[in-house]
């Protein structure tokens, strides 16, 4: 993770330090191309934009800091050392097109010394091949140096003889808590199917098990997603966590919030936190499924369960990470244990952050019984296959009808 983190800050050092490069390359072209050396040096280094932030923050500041927000929503910072020369390329080539096109309408257009309309198209084109070229250079650089000498750490499971289902998912479960990408050698229906990718030209097709389907940019969005809308949630029910601690307090002794273990992504144990809704010790050694008209639910318990209410501190395990607002919900390593007695491919769920509703509690509801348990994990396991921003939102519509409606129990 240290590694991670420090690759990723190399990568936006980088990027900003050659933003600069271009930013200035490209008024040394306006000053000495478009204006014929007219001006002076101080109006090459301070030009006259009509830009209204200008007074406070020099464009200087403000195009490198622009240039690192485009490529992080374009996901290039997302998996540093991990992507393929081509995605890097095309990554620079759409997020100079988007910089190219911002600086025109928020700099370029309103620059006072400019008159004619061919200089302004001049200028955005000169910019945007600044931008690529340089920015596209210390990256192939990147590339070939601090990535290739990084490697990529790839297990390949090889099915062989007499070797079961459950051999192979046991591998993947104890792999994903390693952090090393896994990827299956495909037989012949997984060929034909369309399972199997071809990862790099010079390697054989291989099914990628750890990597999520989203692309990076949609990943990226969606955990800018999470962290706004959680932070902004938190804020805005903060009366409304206050008074539900107020009446689980009055209604029966007892913490406010409860917190249990759960096993979420890579395979990763992690505490789930919820209001309380059950009498204190209502468990002994072993973990229950809760259940219709359960003694062990509080009165006040009860209503928050009927509208979901006890999971609203969950938006604290979606900001700092360990949880999605969409994906699948996480089990406890009890029953996560049970689960893979009959369903072993649920470590194909540790691929992706476990979420606060996703479309198998959804369809499914509150899972009393093993067979429901069963039944919403191939739901689940079909959302981490065909995950997309829109079915994210369409699981989100579903949820507030859901909440609204008070089917929990």
């Amino acid at each position: 993770m240290i590694q991670h983190r420090l690759m990723q800050l190399l990568y936006i050092i980088v990027d900003v330090l050659f933003a600069e490069v271009v930013w200035f390359a490209f008024l040394y072209f306006r000053w000495s191309v478009l204006d014929d050396y007219l001006t002076g040096l101080d109006a090459f280094l301070a030009p006259a934009f009509d830009f209204s932030l200008s007074g406070t923050y020099h464009p200087a500041f403000l195009y490198p800091l622009g240039c690192v927000i485009v490529y992080y929503f374009l996901g290039y910072y997302l998996r540093p050392g991990k992507q393929r020369l081509s995605q890097v390329v095309w990554t620079t080539f759409v997020g100079a097109v988007i910089i190219a096109c911002g600086a025109f309408f928020l700099i370029i257009l309103d620059d006072v010394n400019i008159v004619d309309a061919i200089r302004y198209y001049k200028s955005v084109a000169v910019l945007f091949i600044f931008q690529f070229l340089v920015v596209l250079l210390p990256r192939i650089t990147l590339y070939y140096t601090v990535q290739k000498r990084l490697h990529r750490e790839l297990v390949i499971i090889q099915m062989q003889p007499g070797m079961t289902e459950n051999d192979l998912y046991e591998q993947i479960s104890q792999l994903f808590l390693s952090g090393k990408d896994i990827a299956i050698e495909p037989r012949v229906f997984d060929v034909f199917s369309g399972a199997a990718r071809i990862i790099h030209i010079d390697q054989s097709p291989l099914i990628m098990v750890s990597d999520p389907k989203m692309a990076d940019w949609e990943l990226v969005f969606k955990r800018t997603f999470d962290i706004v809308m959680s932070a902004v949630a938190m804020i805005i029910l903060a009366p409304i966590y206050l008074l539900i601690a107020i009446l689980i307090k009055m209604d029966s002794p007892g913490p406010v919030i409860y917190k249990q273990e759960r096993i979420g992504f890579r395979g990763r144990m992690f505490n789930i936190l919820k209001f309380r809704s059950m009498y204190v010790d209502a468990e002994d050694d072993i973990p229950l499924l809760s259940q219709v008209g359960d003694t062990r639910v509080t009165k006040v318990g009860r209503i928050l369960r009927k509208y979901r209410l006890d999971e609203l501190p969950q938006l604290w395990n979606i900001l700092v990470g360990e949880m999605s607002i969409v994906g699948p919900r996480p089990e406890r390593p009890y029953f996560v244990k049970r689960i893979m007695e009959k369903a072993p491919y649920y470590c194909l769920l540790y691929k992706v952050r476990p979420g606060l509703t996703s479309w198998g509690p959804v369809k499914v509801g509150y899972t009393d019984t093993m067979d429901k348990m069963l039944q919403r994990l191939m739901y689940d396991i079909t959302y981490t296959e065909n995950m997309s921003l829109s079915l994210d939102a369409k699981i989100l519509l579903r949820t507030i009808g859901v909440l609204v409606d008070g089917k929990g129990q």
